[in-house]
């Protein structure tokens, strides 16, 4: 009876196989008989190409997703160290910390260390403004505390073009100035792609940055020309794949809030180089 059963049940699997049932098999979609791509081994089409991973979206615009690493959420400064004084933590936000007479500046650095990131943080200049140009509202975001990408309030407030906010600060002004007034919330979402350097230190590949503002693109995959440095041409000097990301105390109340990175791999920055890279 046992041996009949077995053989009914393999008899019923076979049928639905061959129908097709996608309870018991299904051929995986695409082809298999399509050209080679360029430069890779995989077909247009490929049946048997790789899926990408599965990221869960935040539930609203701006909200982390399943994927992100966490930098700031409103409840805590532990993801971050600063160099001098504590910046203070109030109504979901963080604040960059008043100077005491003589006293330096306060960085904020983060405790883990990223290369290629996607970026999400909001941003806040002080209202009313008290002060112009490169004194009212400005901090940095410092992508491997090296490469500044500029936070100014940049509202009817004249300043040097590559000094204004979404600028690579002293290198590339932005394309457009989509700021906000002062005192409104401002958010920064950026691509930043690290620079590659030979086994002999030698720059095979700069860094590079797309960057939105407010969500207007202000830098579209521009190139670093080196580290940050001011009133001098940046330069490069070889460092390692990971570094930490800083913001910056330019004696300004700037405000911070939901900070969230998502660190990308490598094949989301390796389609225009080859070679010995690190």
């Amino acid at each position: 009876m046992r041996r009949r059963l077995n053989l009914l049940l393999r008899t019923a699997a076979a049928g639905l196989i061959a129908m097709g049932s996608p309870a018991i098999a299904q051929e995986k979609p695409g082809f298999r008989d399509t050209p080679l791509l360029p430069g890779g081994k995989w077909r247009v089409h490929d049946a048997d190409r790789p899926h990408p991973p599965v990221v869960t979206p935040g539930a609203v615009p701006g909200a982390p997703p399943s994927d992100a690493v966490i930098l700031f959420d409103g409840t805590s400064l532990d993801a971050w160290r600063p160099s001098g004084a504590e910046w203070t933590l109030k109504d979901g936000a963080m604040t960059v910390p008043p100077r005491v007479q003589g006293g330096g500046e306060s960085l904020l650095v983060s405790k883990q260390s990223f290369g290629n990131v996607q970026l999400h943080l909001e941003f806040r200049s002080p209202n009313p403004p008290t002060k112009s140009s490169q004194d009212r509202g400005n901090s940095g975001i410092w992508f491997m505390q090296r490469y500044e990408l500029q936070i100014l309030d940049s509202y009817r407030n004249p300043t040097y073009a590559d000094g204004t906010v979404g600028a690579i600060y002293g290198s590339q002004p932005p394309l457009v100035n989509p700021s906000r007034p002062p005192g409104e919330w401002q958010q920064y979402d950026v691509v930043f792609e690290r620079p590659r350097f030979a086994a002999d230190g030698k720059l095979v590949r700069p860094a590079y940055v797309t960057a939105f503002l407010n969500g207007v693109l202000v830098q579209n995959r521009q190139p670093w020309p080196g580290t940050t440095i001011w009133r001098r041409l940046a330069k490069y000097e070889a460092h390692g794949d990971a570094a930490p990301i800083q913001l910056q105390d330019h004696d300004s109340a700037v405000s911070f809030r939901n900070i969230w990175v998502r660190p990308l791999p490598e094949a989301a920055a390796s389609h225009d180089y080859r070679g010995d890279v690190k």
